[in-house]
């Protein structure tokens, strides 16, 4: 059954929220935080076959994203900032939890939102959650960040936050489908299935170009959750899973999902799990094995929960 709510952005606007519920008894919770320049109901498959499997699955849109927002609300941008929009993701984890109280609680965040989840689990270690799966993650140079962070105050200073900007946006992305042969679009980094990247690129709330204001925030989240403090923070008891494809450039093909994995390990997590998909580019639940995944996620779930 499909569910949809709202409630008040603590950065400006409204929330849209999603609900997939099980027939039957809900035997866990997984709450999805999606990616940029996309929106939750493109996880309704997976939620769907969550669901088969006893799990609620609850995501919202985040600010400037698919429904979210309002009338004077710009597209794309991010009022307040890395942390108000990371706040919205935890007021809708503590308002499920409220309502479902001791269910386990699983959190899954993808691209943009596997940042934002490790937000979460940086600066919320007491949030009560049962285990999280970070998807299509990377891990940043501290001189790319810096010099990123740097270019994006000199845009927004010249141009304003709340624009797009070309050179920024190739920058951070131009090169993702180096290497793709035949490449036939923009696009075809996010996955190998080309229905999959057309109706990516056929779908108005998928694909716009960023804010400057967005990517200076994004670029501010990462620094963040890589700062060697703020990583020994984390619950060290909380499982992790780390999932993504060999072939995703935002991972730098695999090479920075390890590095972050390792450095969860260097701050102390016990529980680190780690697992690449040969030949996946970065949409791995919307890739051409995309069963395998689901399956997988499934059942790392289910040794969490039991």
């Amino acid at each position: 059954m499909y569910l949809k709510e709202e409630f008040t952005s603590c950065g400006k606007g409204t929330i849209h929220v999603s609900i997939w519920k099980p027939d039957g008894p809900v035997k866990g919770i997984v709450q999805i935080l999606h990616g940029i320049a996309e929106y939750s109901l493109r996880y309704g498959d997976f939620a769907r076959f969550l669901n088969e499997h006893g799990y609620m699955v609850v995501a919202e849109d985040h600010m400037g994203h698919g429904q979210s927002g309002g009338e004077d609300c710009v597209r794309g941008y991010f009022y307040g900032g890395w942390f108000a929009a990371v706040q919205d993701s935890y007021t809708l984890m503590q308002s499920t939890m409220q309502k479902y109280p001791n269910v386990p609680y699983i959190l899954f965040g993808h691209s943009m939102g596997s940042f934002m989840a490790r937000t979460i689990l940086t600066d919320h270690p007491d949030s009560g959650i049962t285990a999280g799966i970070i998807c299509g993650t990377g891990w940043m140079p501290s001189a790319v960040l810096h010099a990123g962070s740097m270019m994006g105050a000199v845009v927004c200073g010249i141009r304003g936050a709340q624009k797009p900007n070309g050179f920024l946006h190739k920058l951070m992305f131009g090169t993702y489908n180096k290497g793709i042969e035949p490449c036939k679009t923009p696009f075809d980094w996010l996955n190998r299935d080309e229905e999959q990247v057309r109706a990516y690129i056929e779908d108005p709330n998928c694909g716009f170009p960023e804010t400057v204001g967005l990517a200076r925030e994004m670029l501010k989240g990462i620094m963040h959750i890589q700062k060697k403090k703020n990583l020994q923070r984390m619950n060290k008891h909380l499982p992790v899973l780390f999932i993504a494809g060999d072939a995703d450039p935002v991972g730098n093909y695999g090479k920075g999902v390890r590095v972050a994995a390792e450095q969860f390990e260097k701050a102390g997590m016990e529980n680190i799990s780690c697992k690449l998909y040969k030949n996946c580019r970065h949409e791995i639940l919307n890739e051409l094995n995309k069963e395998e995944v689901y399956q997988d996620v499934a059942d790392w779930v289910k040794d969490i929960i039991e």
